[in-house]
C-alpha cells in the first residue's frame, strides 16, 4: 500500500472510530443496550486499525505522523483507557456508561480535527485546543445526562477546558512573524547586450473567442487564446512589451520555465507592480535557453491563465528542420483547447512534438501509429532517451515534453485524456491502456554533478486552518503555514541547495519554482536512476517525498509555488531569497 493510500485509510479508520464512540455513547444514552455495545466494539477494533496505520505512516516519514503520534494517539488512548474498562464491567443500566463513550467519542473526533484542520507540524496550540474541546464536550454532556457527581465535576472540567482553549487560542494566534518579502518594482538588471533582435506586442484585454464550435468569454492577449507564438533563435535579444487595455485586476507576464533575469520574472508585488488598464512594462531579455517554454500572467494567475492569459515560447538551436509542432493544452469555460487539426506529413519527415500543459491538473499524452522518443522535458534534453510504443506521459501542470518521431507512411494520431488533438491522418487506436512512462527511469544517466549541499529546506504540503488573517480560511499549507506567512528559503550566490519535499494532503501538486530548474534526486526514497532529471514542474502526489537539488545561480527574489494555481491563490506559495 503506498503512504497516499495509508493517508486515506487512516482517515476513514479515524472517522469510523469516531463515530462508534459517538453513536456507541447516543445508544446507551437511549438504554439501546445491543446497539452501543455493538458500536463501542466496531470503535475498538478501529482504535486498534488506527495504531496500525499510524505506526506504518511514522514508518514512512514524521512528516505523516508527527500529529497523529503526539496528539491523536494520547487522546484515542485516552479513549480506550475511559470507557474500556466500563464497558468490560457495563451494568444493567447502559446508560452509565453514555458519558464514557461519549468522551471517547470527543476524544478521537478531536484527533481527527486536529489532522483535518491543523496538520502538519504538531503544535502545543493543537494539542491544547483539541484538549478544551474534549474537556468541554465531556462536561457539557455529563451535566445534560446528570451522571453523578455531575455538578462538580463539570464545573472543575469547564474550568480546565476554558484554561486549556485560552492557551491554546493565545499561542495560535500569536506564531512568529515570517521575514517579510522585499518589493523590488525598478527595472533592475536586464543582463542584455546590444539592441533587441525580436520585438513584440502583447496586449491583453477581454475579448471572444472561438472554442469547441462556441463562443467564449475570455482574457486574452491580442485577442487570441492562447496568446501568438514567441518563437527566438538562440542568441535572439527579446523584447516583449506588455500593454493592458481593459483587465481591471493587472497583468503581467511570467516566462515558465525561462530562467531569465530576476526583474523580468514577472510576479506582482516582488519583481514589478502589476501592470494596470491604460498602463504597459517592457520585457528584455537573451534568448540562451533553447526548448519549449511558455508564457503567462501571474497577476491573479488563478483567474486570468483560466481565463486565456497565456502563450508559447519557443527558442531554438536553429531554424527549423523537418515538421515542428506546439500543442498547448488547456481548458477554457470547461471547453478543451486546442480544436483538434489534421495535417498530412511526407513519410521520412522527422516530427517534434511540444507538448505543454497550460492548466492546473494534470494531463495524459498518448502517441499512437508510430515509435517516438521523449527528446527533452521542461525545456532540457535528456540523454540517450531510447524508442517508445503504446506508451503514455503525464504532463503535470506547467509541464513540457518534447516528443521527436519520423512521419512513417500509416497516419499518426496525438491523443490528450482520450481526445485526438493533432494528428496526420484518420487513427483509432484505443490508447487508454497504454502503461504510463517513468521519467525517472527514461534515458541514460550520469552522476549527482555534487557530493555536497549547502543549504537543506524541507516542504511539508498540507491543508489546515490559516487563522492569522482578518479572516479564518481553509488554506493550502506549507510547513503549517500559508501565504504571507511562510518563511522564505534563504540562500547565497553558489549554494548548492537540496530541497525535500513532502504531500501529507490528499491533492496533488505539481510543484514549480521560478528562475530555476531543479535536479531530481529520489522519489520516495527511490534514486532517480534513468537521464539526468531537470525541471521546473512536477507531480508530488499525496504521500509523495520528492528530493530536488540545484545551484543558486540567478540571484533575486523568486516565487516557489504550487501550480494548481487555484492552491497557490489559497496559501501554498513561497519564496526563495538570496541574501549577501
Amino acid at each position: 500500500m503506498s503512504t497516499g493510500s495509508l493517508l486515506a485509510a487512516d482517515l476513514v479508520i479515524a472517522v469510523l472510530a469516531a463515530a462508534g464512540w459517538l453513536g456507541g455513547g447516543a445508544a446507551s444514552a437511549a438504554r439501546r443496550r445491543p446497539l452501543a455495545l455493538g458500536l463501542a466494539a466496531l470503535a475498538l477494533l478501529a482504535t486498534l486499525a488506527r495504531a496500525i496505520t499510524i505506526t506504518a505512516l511514522a514508518r514512512a516519514g514524521w512528516w505523516f505522523a508527527a500529529e497523529k503520534v503526539l496528539i491523536a494517539a494520547p487522546l484515542s488512548l485516552a479513549a480506550v483507557v475511559v470507557a474500556g474498562p466500563r464497558l468490560l464491567r457495563a451494568p444493567g443500566d447502559i446508560r452509565s456508561v453514555a458519558v464514557p463513550l461519549l468522551f471517547a467519542g470527543y476524544a478521537d473526533s478531536s484527533a481527527l480535527l486536529v489532522t483535518v484542520l491543523h496538520g502538519y507540524p504538531a503544535s502545543a496550540d493543537a494539542g491544547l485546543l483539541a484538549v478544551a474541546g474534549v474537556v468541554g464536550a465531556t462536561a457539557v454532556s455529563w451535566r445534560l445526562l446528570g451522571a453523578p457527581p455531575s455538578r462538580t465535576v463539570s464545573r472543575a472540567a469547564l474550568a480546565v477546558a476554558v484554561a486549556a482553549l485560552l492557551a491554546g487560542t493565545g499561542l495560535a494566534a500569536n506564531p512568529g512573524a515570517a521575514p517579510g518579502v522585499p518589493h523590488d518594482h525598478g527595472p533592475g538588471d536586464a543582463r542584455t547586450e546590444g539592441e533587441p533582435t525580436r520585438r513584440v506586442t502583447l496586449t491583453a484585454g477581454t475579448a471572444t473567442v472561438r472554442a469547441s464550435g462556441r463562443d467564449v468569454a475570455a482574457w486574452a492577449f491580442n485577442g487570441q487564446v492562447p496568446g501568438p507564438e514567441l518563437t527566438a533563435t538562440v542568441g535572439d535579444v527579446l523584447e516583449v512589451r506588455l500593454r493592458n487595455r481593459d483587465i481591471a485586476r493587472g497583468v503581467t507576464l511570467h516566462w515558465h520555465g525561462y530562467d531569465v533575469p530576476n526583474s523580468q520574472d514577472g510576479v506582482p508585488g516582488v519583481t514589478q507592480a502589476a501592470v494596470l488598464p491604460g498602463q504597459e512594462f517592457v520585457y528584455r531579455f537573451r534568448a540562451d535557453q533553447a526548448g519549449t517554454y511558455w508564457y503567462h500572467t501571474h497577476a491573479v494567475s488563478d483567474v486570468g491563465v483560466r481565463m486565456g492569459l497565456y502563450g508559447v515560447l519557443v527558442v531554438r538551436p536553429a531554424p527549423v528542420t523537418g515538421v515542428d509542432v506546439t500543442v498547448p493544452v488547456h481548458t477554457l469555460s470547461g471547453l478543451p483547447l486546442p480544436a483538434p487539426s489534421t495535417a498530412p506529413v511526407a513519410a521520412g519527415t522527422p516530427v517534434r512534438l511540444r507538448l505543454i500543459n497550460t492548466d492546473s491538473t494534470t494531463h495524459r499524452y498518448a502517441l499512437a501509429g508510430t515509435p517516438f522518443r521523449v527528446a527533452a522535458i521542461d525545456g532540457s534534453d535528456l540523454h540517450g532517451p531510447t524508442s517508445l510504443a503504446d506508451t503514455a506521459v503525464l504532463i503535470p501542470a506547467g509541464g513540457r515534453y518534447d516528443l521527436v518521431f519520423t512521419a512513417p507512411a500509416t497516419p499518426v494520431a496525438l491523443f490528450v485524456d482520450g481526445r485526438a488533438v493533432y494528428s496526420t491522418g484518420p487513427v483509432s487506436t484505443a490508447t487508454g491502456g497504454w502503461p504510463v512512462l517513468d521519467p525517472l527511469t527514461y534515458g541514460v544517466g550520469s552522476p549527482v554533478p555534487w557530493t555536497r549541499f549547502d543549504r537543506t529546506f524541507t516542504l511539508v504540503l498540507d491543508r489546515g486552518l490559516d487563522l492569522h488573517g482578518l479572516l479564518p480560511r481553509y488554506a493550502h499549507t506549507v510547513n503549517g503555514a500559508a501565504d504571507p506567512d511562510i518563511p522564505p528559503q534563504v540562500v547565497r550566490l553558489g549554494d548548492i541547495v537540496r530541497f525535500t519535499i513532502v504531500n501529507r494532503s490528499q491533492a496533488v501538486h505539481p510543484w514549480h519554482l521560478h528562475g530555476h530548474h531543479v535536479l531530481v534526486l529520489s522519489r520516495n526514497g527511490v534514486p532517480a536512476t534513468g537521464s539526468p532529471l531537470w525541471l521546473d514542474s512536477f507531480d508530488v502526489r499525496p504521500g509523495d517525498v520528492w528530493e530536488v537539488a540545484f545551484q543558486a545561480d540567478n540571484p533575486g527574489m523568486w516565487a516557489n509555488h504550487c501550480h494548481n494555481l487555484k492552491h497557490a491563490d489559497a496559501g501554498m506559495t513561497l519564496h526563495l531569497m538570496y541574501r549577501g
